[in-house]
This record gives structure tokens, sequence and C-alpha cells, in this order.
């Protein structure tokens, strides 16, 4: 396992997917049209923890839905949904901030993570992410999306800080 990369002092900033790594990839739809989703409690833990060492958090979702910002304002990440052509959105917000993208955590599950995860210096993938995108990954989690994939993120730079 290659958690030494995953060092705060090496690394510039962690980005997320959102549906797939903050949730199990399932979607509830209410009567009403209105979805859902469930995340875990202990990712957000993990994430307060990383704020605290002031490292650049980001979730960068394709999915434009109000759930997705409703979380990230509640655990204080920024946010860019909608994005249907991730890179450009994940370089742009990294040149923003002059931080370099060869020092990047990314965490993704799906295809469309594909791009952003071979851009990054350490390209990370959940359990339960398609064989695709295990593949380009530095490291594969223990945890699946939605079951504390990112709090094993979290632990792990932590771990590493200490």
């Amino acid at each position: 396992m290659m958690t030494e990369m995953l060092n705060p002092m090496l690394a510039s900033a962690v980005i997320f997917d959102f549906d797939g790594v903050f949730t199990d990839n399932k979607v509830y739809v209410l009567q009403d049209g209105r979805e859902a989703v469930a995340c875990n409690r202990s990712d957000g833990y993990g994430i307060s923890m990383l704020r605290k060492i002031n490292l650049p958090l980001l979730v960068l979702s394709a999915e434009e839905n109000s759930v997705v910002a409703a979380r990230c304002r509640k655990l204080s990440i920024e946010c860019i949904h909608g994005v249907k052509d991730k890179l450009p959105a994940l370089r742009q917000w990294l040149a923003d901030r002059k931080l370099n993208i060869q020092r990047a955590v990314y965490v993704g599950n799906d295809i469309n993570d594909l791009e952003c995860m071979a851009a990054v210096g350490f390209p990370v993938a959940v359990a339960d992410a398609f064989p695709p995108v295990k593949a380009v990954a530095k490291l594969v989690l223990q945890a699946s999306g939605g079951n504390g994939a990112v709090r094993e993120v979290c632990d792990l730079i932590l771990a590493g800080y200490r």
C-alpha cells in the first residue's frame, strides 16, 4: 500500500467524486419526484479532521442535484456539481489555488472519473469501483462507496500527518 503519498505534507488537495464515493451509488426517488441518497456520518468526521489541517478539499460531481450541494455545505467542502467534463473543472480549481495536480489525490468510482484520476499524482478508487477505475488507481480502498470510503482516505492522510 502506498499510503506514504497520502501524507498531507505531500498532498496539495483531495478531490472526491460524490455518487459512489460519498454514497453507495443508489438514489431513492420519492413519490413526488424528489431524490434522496444515504451518506455515512463517519465520513463527515474524517472530512472535519482534514479541514483542521487546512488541506484543500473539493467534491467534483457530474450529477446536478441539490443533495450534493447540501451535503457539501454541511461538511464545509467546496463543491462543483453538474459538470459533464470534469478534467477542465479540476484543472481550473487547482490552478486558481496554485495547487500542483501531480500532488493531488482524486477519489473516484466510475468511468467519468478516469480522466481526472489519470491526471492527478495519486488516484484512489473505492472498493466497489468499476474495474477500469481500479486499474488506474494507485490505491484501492477497503471500504466501498457510502460505507466509509471517504473516512478511510481521511484516516490514511491523517495517519501520515501524525
